[in-house]
């Protein structure tokens, strides 16, 4: 029995570990899957339309299902919040990551979007949501992290450096259609795509930032909120891409590698992720989620290695380790931060005090709760000492 009931806890406490590998290798997943259909031609104006229009059709039965009492009003401040949010995700934030990924490679995209805890850190205190105290030691953690993140973004845009070939990838030889061609990317793309990334990559942040206020107003219809900005989204990404492209074939897509992109980046990365996301982080907390980013980045490299013959450079790999080493900066201050807001809610001593055979139970002045104890003792004693006069029986009368 002891055995079993060990096995159960151990998988139980394991849960939120294999889930956040899981999602790693999702979201690896539709890295390569999305760089394949950019490669075929797929408009990413397109894709950005269709996944979002995949993962509104998958979030919303559920939110009208699980959340259809209490809904909050849509008032004018509200849908502006929803059209901020939609506009800065699946619009500026999917279409400059997939112009930086077309441009670019997967594994050094992923690199790329693990800055964004060092990014959200900048906004929160540019928008005063986050203080900054030098003294204390995560503080300086945060800022030493960011600098280092940003050093690591840079060296990668400015310096490619040597290939790194690694010992796996040298004898495969995948079809031509899927090889993604990083030797003959011209620096001027290359730096190009970083900068499209880092602008994704600032998007993202910034709706992290503003989606605090969101969901103060959607704190019980989180679902509800996501299929909004992912319809409002889908509005957006095909009036911007009626602007930006005048070809209608761009629309057609079939039973290929192009429906795929999008209903995987749709179901898989837009509604299941989010899902899964949402309950590890009720269970261990943001910080514990961001934490596996690094391992999507592994992930990558090694499917985009053997899948579409994708190149290393050495600055590359240099610039990913500092990215990563700040990326754990920041979250370790994070950490520390957490911890001691938990240690500020924690009240007063808890007294337990055993009075008159009743446990009375005392939280905060202890001095001025210590006199009222007195006082309680005082009365009680008094009591004590009335009951039993009370209760002595009368003496009889005796008739003579």
């Amino acid at each position: 029995m002891e055995k079993l009931r060990c096995c159960g806890n151990f998988l139980e406490s394991s849960k939120p570990y294999f889930a956040m590998i899981s999602l790693q290798f999702g979201y690896a997943g539709m890295n390569i899957v999305t760089k394949v259909s950019l490669n075929k031609g797929m408009s990413h104006y397109v894709l950005v339309v269709y996944r979002h229009a995949f993962a509104t059709a998958v979030i919303a039965p559920f939110a009208l299902i699980f959340e259809r009492r209490g809904q909050p009003k849509i008032t004018f401040p509200v849908f502006m919040q929803i059209f901020i949010l939609a506009l800065l995700g699946p619009v500026i934030d999917q279409n400059f990551y997939y112009a930086g990924l077309k441009y670019t490679s997967p594994t050094f995209s992923c690199a790329m979007s693990n800055m964004l805890p060092a990014m959200t850190f900048v906004m929160a205190v540019m928008c005063r949501i986050e203080k900054i105290d030098v003294k204390k030691v995560r503080s300086q953690a945060k800022i030493l992290g960011t600098m280092v993140t940003v050093a690591g973004a840079m060296l990668m845009t400015l310096y490619k450096g040597p290939i790194v070939e690694l010992f796996w990838s040298k004898n495969i030889h995948p079809r031509q259609s899927y090889v993604t061609d990083t030797t003959g990317t011209t620096d001027k793309d290359w730096i190009k795509g970083s900068i499209l990334l880092i602008i994704a990559t600032l998007a993202w942040a910034s709706l992290l930032v503003l989606q605090t206020k969101a969901l103060k107003t959607y704190k019980n219809h989180q679902l509800s909120l996501t299929s909004l900005v992912c319809f409002v989204g889908t509005l957006q990404a095909m009036a911007v891409t009626f602007v930006m492209e005048h070809n209608a074939s761009v629309w057609q897509i079939g039973w290929d590698m192009n429906l795929l992109a999008a209903a995987y980046a749709g179901i898989v990365t837009s509604s299941i992720s989010y899902y899964v996301q949402g309950l590890v982080i009720k269970i261990r907390g943001p910080v514990f989620a961001t934490a596996f980013s690094p391992l999507m980045m592994i992930i990558v490299a090694i499917m985009g290695s053997f899948i579409l013959a994708e190149k290393i450079f050495l600055g590359g790999v240099i610039g990913s380790i500092l990215i990563v080493i700040g990326l754990y900066s920041v979250l370790w201050g994070k950490h520390k931060e957490n911890k001691e807001k938990e240690v500020e809610e924690i009240p007063e001593p808890v007294k337990s005090i055993q009075a008159n055979g009743n446990t009375i139970l005392v939280i905060g002045d202890i001095e001025a709760n210590e006199v009222e104890l007195e006082k309680e003792e005082a009365n009680n004693k008094l009591s004590e000492v009335a009951i039993p006069h009370q209760s002595q029986p009368r003496p009889k009368i005796i008739e003579v």
